[in-house]
C-alpha cells in the first residue's frame, strides 16, 4: 500500500524503527499504575501479586503517596536496601552496602555527575577517559560537554568485538602527552556490540587499570540479557573482589545500572544508580550531594525495586514476566543478516542491539562522499525512504575504522 507523505507516495504504511526500543513488560507498568492511582488496589482484574507489590511500595513512600518527596535525600531507604541485596545475590554473596549506592535520573545523568567530578585541567593536564570504539552514541557528547578528552581504543570485530589488552596499552601510551588519562569506560554487555566479556578478559582489564592508575567506569545496563552460547554475565565487582586484597581494596570502580535494561526497557522513566567502590569517603560524599537538596524522583525508584525484585516462580505474573523472546529474535536476526548479500554480523551474545558490517560497493561510497555524508548514513537514509525501516548508522557510535556498520 502507499500513502502520501509531504506529497510523495511511499510504498509502506508506517515507519518501523529497529534502531532502539523494546516493548515494556506489563508487570512493572501495572504496579506503577496502581501506585499512581491506589483505587486500582481494589481492581480484581489485576493479578494479586501486582496489587500486593504496589501496596508494599506505597508503604515505603511518605504518606503512602508517590506524590511525596523521598523520605531521605539519598532516596527511599527500602529501595536502596533492595538494590544492595540484589547486587549481593547477583555476585554470589560479595557484599553490597546501601551507602555505596547513589540513585539518579538514569545512567546518563549518573555518568554526567561523575564526569563533572572527574573533569579538570587543560592541554596535557586535561582529564582523559579511555573509550571503546564503537561506543554508546551519547558517550562522546557527555565527555565533550563535561570537558573531558575522549581517548579511543578499538574493539576487535573479528573476535566478536572483544577488548584487546595491547590496544589498551597503545591507547593510554598515545594519549599521554596530549591529555591525562584518569579512567577507562567499559560497556559489558557491550553497547552497541552485544559482546559479553569473560572472566579472563575482566581480570586483564582490572590489572591494566591498577597498573595505569585508572578508575574503572563500568556500564552494566544489559546484564539481564545475556543469551550467547556458553556465555554468562559476570560483574566487574564480583571478579575484582575475587582477585584478592591487592586489587579488591585498591582499584576504584564505579558500576552503572538503570531501568533502561533490556528486560525492563523503561528508558523514558529515567531511573538508575551507581555503586561506588574503593572511592575516598570525601569523594563519595560529594557525589551523593551533587543532587543538591533535591531527592531522586520517586516513580523511577519504585521501578528500580521491581527490576531488582522481579516476580518469582509461583507468583501469578511470573509466566508473563519471564516470557522473553529476545534471545530467539537476536539469533534469528543475526542469521538473517548474515544471509544478506553485502552484510556480515558477529554472533549475538547479549544486549538489545546487533551491529552488522556493511560491505558497500564503491559507487555507494563515492555517492556518499559527493553528498558530504558517511556511507552508512546514506544507506540508512535510502532504506528509510524506500522501505520505511529506520536503522542507526554505525558512525553515530564513533566507529572510526574504514568499515561501515549499522545498529
Amino acid at each position: 500500500r502507499q500513502f502520501s507523505s509531504q506529497g510523495v507516495n511511499k510504498p509502506f504504511k508506517r515507519v518501523i524503527d529497529v534502531s532502539s526500543g523494546k516493548r515494556p513488560i506489563s508487570f512493572v507498568r501495572q504496579v506503577l499504575a496502581v501506585c499512581l492511582y491506589p483505587e486500582l488496589l481494589k481492581e480484581e482484574s489485576l493479578h494479586l501479586d501486582v496489587r500486593h507489590r504496589a501496596q508494599r511500595l506505597l508503604d515505603t513512600c511518605n504518606g503512602g503517596s508517590v506524590g511525596s518527596y523521598s523520605v531521605a535525600a539519598c532516596g527511599i531507604p527500602q529501595v536502596l536496601k533492595a538494590v544492595a541485596e540484589f547486587i549481593t545475590r547477583r555476585d554470589g554473596g560479595v557484599c553490597s552496602r546501601s551507602e555505596d549506592i547513589i540513585f539518579s535520573s538514569g545512567s546518563q545523568m549518573t555518568l554526567t555527575l561523575f564526569f563533572h567530578l572527574l573533569a579538570s585541567g587543560e592541554g596535557e593536564a586535561q582529564t582523559g577517559v579511555l573509550t571503546p570504539m564503537p561506543c554508546p552514541h551519547t558517550l562522546p557528547i557527555l565527555l565533550d560537554v563535561t570537558g573531558i578528552a575522549l581517548v579511543p581504543y578499538q574493539l576487535v570485530e573479528e573476535r566478536g568485538w572483544a577488548v584487546d589488552l595491547d590496544e589498551l596499552h597503545r591507547a593510554v601510551t598515545t594519549a599521554r602527552g596530549r591529555c591525562q588519562p584518569r579512567a577507562i569506560y567499559i560497556s559489558n554487555p557491550g553497547n552497541p556490540t552485544g559482546h559479553v566479556q569473560d572472566r579472563e578478559t575482566i581480570e586483564k582489564v582490572i590489572r591494566f587499570a591498577a597498573t595505569e592508575h585508572l578508575i574503572l567506569l563500568v556500564e552494566e545496563v544489559y546484564q539481564d540479557s545475556v543469551y550467547g552460547q556458553d556465555k554468562e554475565f559476570m560483574s566487574y565487582k564480583k571478579v575484582l573482589f575475587e582477585m584478592g586484597k591487592t586489587y579488591s581494596e585498591t582499584v576504584e570502580l564505579v558500576s552503572f545500572h538503570s531501568i533502561s535494561t533490556a528486560c525492563l526497557g523503561e528508558c523514558g522513566l529515567r531511573g538508575g544508580y551507581m555503586e561506588v567502590i574503593n572511592m575516598d569517603p570525601a569523594v563519595k560524599k560529594y557525589l551523593s550531594n551533587m543532587h543538591g537538596f533535591s531527592s531522586p524522583p520517586v516513580l523511577p525508584q519504585l521501578a528500580l525495586e521491581v527490576m531488582v525484585n522481579p516476580p518469582t516462580s509461583g507468583d501469578s505474573s511470573y509466566n508473563t514476566y519471564t516470557k522473553d523472546t529476545l534471545s530467539q529474535n537476536a539469533q534469528q536476526a543475526c542469521e538473517f543478516l548474515n544471509g544478506l548479500p553485502g552484510m556480515s554480523c558477529q554472533p549475538a551474545m547479549g544486549g538489545v542491539f546487533l551491529y552488522p558490517r556493511l560491505h558497500l560497493p564503491p559507487p555507494v561510497i563515492k555517492e556518499a562522499k559527493m553528498l558530504g555524508v558517511e556511507a552508512d548514513v546514506l544507506y540508512c537514509q535510502k532504506l528509510l525512504e524506500e522501505e520505511g525501516v529506520c536503522l542507526g548508522a554505525g558512525c553515530e557510535n564513533r566507529q572510526e575504522d574504514t568499515n561501515f556498520h549499522i545498529r
